[in-house]
């Protein structure tokens, strides 16, 4: 079979056409359609052989062979590709269109079966078999299906909408039933391969047969097609007629006043559905709703439960996203103004937002800042989200017991509503805020189920890309949302909470820390609170230091900041009189304003006598010290303990005392005196609950002050725990505890030596002031802390 590769002269192309054998035809492929004898067929020839194939046909006025190919998306078919039996046509018309396409219309003139395919043209050339009707068609089985086929055939005709009326003509004077037989096969609507199968039948009373079945197919669809589109056309002519009385009924309700405002509503509410840009599941969900709220009254107690739902659906962002600019040098500069020390926390969030901007769809890890009240973990949320260019919003979940608080209620209760993650994201009005979840070690259990288990889906990037809250029924994507969490103790938070977290802890802050903050950020914020303007009241130096040592002990801010604004708030009255334009604070104003100092020394003041020590504690509101006092008097050896001392800390002290039995010599003690008397171990503060391995230090050196009455020193605080060999075991909490024993004016820290790992935890204007003991055993202690016998 020849292709498109080269063309020979047009000369040698007629003269080989020219000397054709006698039983060999000029092909053109066709692609899903099939021509029939006695039928015309209009071509559109796109392909070069077809093309030339058909020119060369008209030019010679040759028949052509119409052959459709096997696979119609074939665009240069070969033999094995092709039909075997086709349908010879003569050309009638041969059109070249103005935008150069390639028009024939032909008329199918007799069956032909291919023999073989001819080699050396540049189109396709074939052998062929001519396929006369075999059958007579006078027979009575001829012309009882030549009968029945007319008359399927006009059924047919009449369940079309508008059928050719020349049709109906033509079929009812033909008489040969061949000729009826192609005439309905061609026009019928079925498959080019159901076609291509009856061209290919030549036994006439099986074709008519196959046709009749093809036939009886087609007129019952279209039966089927034709009650469905009555039934169809019934329901949109009653919705046309509904939506004109409607429109009728408005117009008269607009010209008398009396709008509809319920329609108003719904018209409305349909309007706001198609503007949001909701997932789709959202959209059928709230079309579905609408349609109810639209056939419920006004009346009932539903309708406004409907309406809130719709409320609830169209204020959320759906896809209202802020734009996320994250500049690493911005984020600096933003972490520097509104916070002073915290290098190492600022060092992690400006690496987590390096690492965002680099991989936007990564999934960044949820940061969990975990530190004593005031020390700025919600601040530092705030300027994250400054930082991103985002919205904040913030959720409290102190105290929430409540699964419900979470997920939301069902809306089968009345008064349901979503959850505090889905109300968050409504009040911020968009989908990727950071969503700052404040006081995670304060949640809660009840019968009403555990939140915290809620809030692992909301949590994990696994899941939270279709949260569903209980109120909306519909999944809500949490994934773009930036999630950080603060809680003050870290034991408190449930472990597959903790889990899902990375844990930043904040200590507290130095004196010198406190003052710089003080100077930065609260005595501008307080002027501002008090009207006050920043020449009309100064802090000095000392008067700052004055009032973070004497009158405030915290590991946060939060009461210095009230002590600074009570400074400014007299001011504020003395210049409200009139009596000052001015005011310098000074120490002695200070004193003056709030009074004699809350806090002093206790530390010379508590260790002037033997049986006393200072120890180091660590609470959830940051570390602080803690004064063991021993003393001893006539009795039989019993161990007394006060001060609301936990189970642990009853052990440190019974450890002690056995090692103080233990190194009785060493001490230079007598057996009896440890026999004939009984020990009191205090911890003043006795209404406050104390627990902890971390006193066993503080106790046996408290204990051994006693016996050697050797005083301890005023200066030095200790932490540790200790063993009945006499080693001293590591313990926890050491940065909150160093910076406490700061805080209080101690200038010796004794530590175990086995916690120097956590050196670089320790802040560096603590490690400037303190001089650090590391502990081995208790005699390293015992050599550092006592003083000499007087």
């Amino acid at each position: 079979m020849a292709n498109d590769k080269g063309h020979p002269e047009a000369n040698d192309i007629h003269a080989t056409v020219a000397a054709l054998p006698e039983d060999a035809l000029i092909i053109v492929p066709v692609r899903g359609t099939v021509l029939f004898p006695g039928l015309i067929l209009p071509l559109a020839l796109g392909r070069g052989p077809s093309i030339a194939a058909a020119q060369e046909a008209a030019r010679n006025e040759r028949p052509i062979g119409v052959l459709m190919q096997r696979e119609a998306e074939m665009e240069a078919p070969g033999a094995e590709h092709m039909h075997e039996v086709g349908c010879s046509a003569a050309i009638l018309r041969y059109v070249t269109a103005p935008d150069g396409t390639h028009h024939l219309i032909c008329q199918g003139e007799q069956r032909f079966r291919v023999r073989e395919f001819l080699d050396g043209y540049p189109f396709m050339v074939a052998r062929i078999e001519s396929l006369p009707e075999e059958a007579s068609e006078e027979s009575s089985g001829i012309q009882a299906r030549l009968h029945h086929l007319k008359q399927r055939a006009h059924e047919s005709l009449q369940l079309l909408p508008q059928a050719p009326p020349e049709l109906v003509g033509a079929i009812e004077n033909i008489r040969s039933a061949a000729q009826l037989a192609d005439l309905v096969a061609g026009f019928m609507d079925i498959s080019p391969e159901q076609k291509q199968e009856v061209l290919a039948t030549l036994n006439l009373q099986d074709r008519l047969d196959r046709v009749l079945e093809l036939l009886s197919q087609r007129l019952e669809v279209m039966r089927l097609s034709k009650e469905i589109s009555e039934r169809t056309q019934e329901s949109v002519d009653e919705r046309q007629r509904e939506y004109l009385l409607r429109e009728q009924l408005r117009t008269i309700q607009q010209e008398l006043g009396e709008a509809d405002g319920k329609q108003v509503e719904i018209e409305e509410l349909s309007q706001a559905i198609a503007k949001l840009e909701m997932p789709r599941e959202v959209e059928d969900e709230a079309r579905k709703e609408l349609k109810r709220l639209e056939r419920m009254p006004e009346a009932s107690s539903e309708y406004s439960m409907s309406r809130n739902y719709l409320d609830w659906l169209l204020a959320l962002p759906w896809a209202r996203l802020s734009e996320e600019s994250i500049d690493i040098a911005r984020a600096r500069e933003v972490l520097d103004e509104d916070h002073y020390g915290l290098d190492k926390i600022k060092r992690r969030i400006v690496e987590y937002l390096a690492v965002r901007k680099l991989n936007p769809q990564g999934r960044s890890p949820i940061l969990c800042f975990v530190g004593p009240p005031g020390v700025g973990k919600t601040s530092l949320g705030r300027s994250i989200a400054r930082a991103m260019g985002l919205e904040f919003v913030r959720a409290s979940l102190g105290g929430v017991h409540d699964e419900a608080e979470i997920r939301g209620h069902r809306r089968t209760y009345i008064g349901a509503l979503p959850g505090n993650i889905v109300q968050g994201l409504r009040k911020v009005g968009t989908r990727n805020p950071v969503f700052m979840l404040d006081e995670m070690d304060k949640l809660g259990a009840g019968i009403q189920g555990d939140p915290s288990a809620a809030l692992l889906e909301v949590l994990d990037p696994e899941q939270n890309n279709s949260f569903r809250d209980n109120y909306l029924g519909v999944p809500f994507d949490l994934s773009r949302v930036v999630f950080i969490a603060t809680a003050n103790v870290l034991d408190a938070i449930p472990g597959p909470l903790r889990d899902r977290m990375e844990v930043i802890e904040l200590t507290g802050y130095t004196e010198d820390e406190k003052v710089q903050i003080a100077r930065r950020y609260l005595v501008q914020r307080q002027l501002e609170a008090n009207g006050l303007q920043p020449e009309q009241c100064r802090f000095s130096d000392e008067a700052l230091h004055s009032i973070v040592r004497d009158y405030t002990r915290e590991a946060g801010a939060r009461n210095l900041e009230r002590e600074i604004g009570a400074v400014c708030r007299n001011v504020a009255v003395r210049i409200a009189e009139g009596a000052i334009a001015s005011a310098d604070i000074a120490p002695a104003d200070v004193r003056e304003i709030l009074g004699a100092p809350r806090y002093e020394n206790e530390v010379a003041m508590r260790t002037s006598v033997p049986g006393v020590a200072t120890g180091l504690a660590w609470t959830p509101v940051g570390g602080d010290i803690l004064f063991i006092e021993a003393s001893r008097a006539p009795g039989n050896g019993r161990l007394i303990l006060t001060g609301q001392l936990g189970d642990v800390m009853k052990e440190s002290a019974q450890a002690a005392l056995s090692l103080i039995k233990a190194r009785a010599d060493t001490l230079g003690m007598s057996h009896d005196v440890l026999k004939d008397s009984d020990i009191h171990i205090h911890v003043p503060a006795g209404a406050i609950p104390k627990d902890g391995p971390s006193a066993g230090v503080a106790m046996f050196t408290a204990l051994s002050s006693l016996f050697t009455e050797r005083k301890v020193r005023s200066d030095t605080a200790m932490t540790g725990e200790i063993s009945l060999r006499g080693l001293v075991l590591p313990v926890g909490g050491i940065k909150e505890k160093v910076v406490a024993a700061a805080r209080a004016g101690v200038r010796t820290v004794m530590l175990p030596a086995r916690n120097k790992r956590d050196w670089e935890d320790i802040p560096a204007a603590a490690r400037e002031h303190l001089r650090f003991v590391w502990l081995e055993t208790i005699d390293d202690a015992l050599a550092e802390v006592l003083e000499p016998e007087t």
